[in-house]
């Protein structure tokens, strides 16, 4: 199984809804065992992340209010891809590209006074 991620918005009777995925396919957040191997690992924990390492234990759900800080940690852990890739210029590609789906729904986000769902 796969990880991915979506923009999500809220109506009225604040029921949450998932806004349509990029048509380019950009909605991969690494494969299932990246929940504690990456997003969870002790590396992601040490640089200071407190949004990413919920995976390892479920979903990530991003509220509207948190997008500011979730886009820190996005930051963050972008500037910090080798330490969070470990040995391999492959991995390191890896992260980096599922990092960019992942900020890029949380811009989306924040456009649209959103959040953003990793599951």
């Amino acid at each position: 199984m796969t990880l991915t991620v979506h923009t999500f918005i809220y109506d009225e009777d604040c029921r949450s809804h998932l806004l349509d995925d990029p048509e380019d396919g950009s909605n991969m957040a690494g494969t299932e065992v990246c929940r504690t191997t990456l997003w969870g690992s002790k590396a992601a924990r040490a640089l200071g992340a407190r949004f990413f390492p919920e995976l390892a234990t479920g979903n990530l759900h991003v509220e509207p209010e948190d997008i500011d800080d979730f886009l820190e940690e996005c930051e963050l852990l972008h500037r910090n891809a080798a330490t969070l890739a470990g040995s391999g210029g492959d991995r390191r590609d890896y992260v980096t590209a599922r990092l960019a789906n992942i900020t890029a729904a949380a811009l989306r986000a924040r456009a649209v006074g959103g959040g953003v769902l990793v599951w």
